[in-house]
């Protein structure tokens, strides 16, 4: 156990200085950066709802994790994501003997950028084709199988 313990703290004081960090722990922001603004994503689907959803999904999620304060006002930001969503898909990937759907899953792509609104916007990070997917367990005798876009949304969010 004594031979142990120094092993374990040098392990420890060397895995500390080369980046690894708890996963959703690490901040890759700019120093000083405190405000974020998230306008609505603009909506290219047919799917009403669907950017609503999406955006106060992601903007709690940078609230929560990031211990970023949102803002409306972008004078007040000093980053700025900002997003449009170009497809919305629900399909069936699993059935059960009787051949309705047990599981169903749901895909958004979305062109999403964010930018240093401090520095002229420059863009920290850029992905056009960003994909959202999740996958969710139905149960085929309920009744709200029948409109698993709406369920599809707020899985997905």
């Amino acid at each position: 156990m004594r031979r142990l313990l120094p092993a374990a703290l040098l392990l420890a004081a060397l895995l500390s200085g080369c980046g690894y960090a708890l996963v959703g722990r690490a901040n890759m922001l700019p120093e000083g950066v405190r405000t974020i603004q998230i306008p609505a994503f603009s909506n290219r689907t047919t799917r009403v709802e669907l950017e609503q959803r999406v955006t106060q999904a992601i903007a709690d999620e940078m609230v929560s994790r990031g211990g970023l304060q949102l803002v409306d006002d972008p004078d007040e930001a000093h980053l700025i994501l900002r997003g449009v969503i170009q497809s919305f898909g629900v399909n069936p990937v699993s059935f059960n003997e009787e051949g309705r759907a047990t599981r169903y899953q749901a895909l958004v792509t979305a062109g999403i950028e964010l930018l240093d609104h401090r520095n002229e916007d420059a863009v920290l990070w850029k992905n056009d084709q960003y994909v959202f997917r999740e996958t969710y367990e139905v149960d085929p005798a309920s009744a709200d199988t029948f409109d698993q876009e709406s369920r599809a949304i707020r899985e997905i969010a």
